[in-house]
């Protein structure tokens, strides 16, 4: 009988916790669709230098979501939009990176990788939480899902891509630019 009473509680221990992180997810919200009004944010860049996303009022913003500095798909996601960043800077946009790295992770990663792209830190993913982008990991290890938001010149979200294809994104983002802007 014991047995069984310790087996129950058990169960019931594995039951509340899965609730718990359900309702720990849903408390941090939905991941913002096109139209919404994207949250304002300020955070330290690779420079270590606050950038806040009003100061790019007017422009169109490549804010991409990524797991970790230094990791093989994050490193060519980076490249990919680092070999574009003229057309982005053509087609009157910025990219704008957001990991939970620190910003001297991204200062190391930005030197090794001569990216030249701004790079945000999100140690405590208010950011992420608040665009509502997936937090994956156990323990002290968490990241960001990857997940790309464009941001139109008006604040307002344009475009989401909740799964993103790393070889072919950066231009994905580029097509979609050009054709909203039509």
């Amino acid at each position: 009988m014991q047995r069984l009473g310790l087996w129950s509680v058990l169960a019931l221990a594995i039951v509340a916790c899965g609730m718990t992180a359900k309702l720990a997810y849903a408390a941090g919200g939905d991941m913002l669709q096109p139209g919404a009004t994207a949250p304002g944010f300020t955070l330290p860049s690779q420079e270590d230098k606050a950038v806040n996303l009003s100061e790019y009022k007017g422009k169109w913003v490549v804010l991409y979501f990524y797991p970790k500095d230094k990791t093989a798909g994050c490193t060519l996601e980076a490249h990919n939009f680092q070999r574009d960043l003229a057309k982005y800077t053509a087609a009157n946009a910025v990219i704008l990176g957001v990991s939970l790295d620190t910003a001297d992770s991204h200062k190391s990663f930005c030197t090794q990788e001569s990216l030249t792209f701004k790079l945000l830190a999100d140690p405590e993913h208010k950011v992420v939480d608040s665009y509502g982008v997936p937090v994956k990991g156990m323990g002290p290890i968490k990241y960001a899902s990857r997940v790309t938001f464009l941001i139109a010149p008006d604040g307002k979200v344009a475009k989401v891509w909740p799964a993103v294809q790393v070889p072919s994104h950066s231009e994905e983002v580029l097509t979609a630019i050009n054709e909203l802007k039509k």
